[in-house]
């Protein structure tokens, strides 16, 4: 596995375990009606860290030492994939427009603080996408090896 799908999988793991924690904070906050628990009892602050530790040791270990950074392949997939990741940004803020103006009508309103939750959500499904995109233009784990 190259440093291109090593850091594919870590921004996977990292954005879902994202969705996870802000969608504990959401029911907690909206649906429980209470501020959450202290930060520091978090169990996705407690993944985080976890991740982030076997992170910095799994993508910066190489399989040998002459294996390259990246090659021409790697550069057209990561190419590839931005690609993909753009045109998934406009889609999801032309979905986000379109259920906004389903659900407030003409004259309905969104708060300010709601447009920063929007925007996060778009950018964290961005990055989600792009990281997809990347893990199956390898092959899920495959070299590009010819079977």
């Amino acid at each position: 596995m190259n440093k291109t799908q090593k850091v594919a999988w870590f921004n996977l793991v990292i954005v879902l375990l994202c969705f996870a924690s802000n969608i504990q904070l959401g029911v907690e906050m909206f649906v429980l009606k209470r501020l959450p628990e202290g930060f520091g009892r978090s169990w996705g602050l407690l993944a985080f860290l976890l991740v982030e530790g076997i992170a910095i040791i799994f993508i910066r270990k190489k399989q040998s030492p002459a294996e390259p950074d990246s090659d021409e392949r790697d550069e057209l997939i990561k190419k590839r994939a931005g690609q993909i990741s753009f045109v998934s940004v406009w889609l999801l803020l032309a979905a986000v427009i379109l259920i906004a103006a389903l659900i407030l009508g003409e004259a309905g309103s969104i708060p300010v603080y709601l447009l920063t939750l929007i925007i996060s959500g778009v950018f964290l499904t961005t990055l989600l996408i792009y990281s997809a995109a990347i893990l199956v233009q390898y092959g899920w784990g495959r070299k590009g090896e010819k079977p």
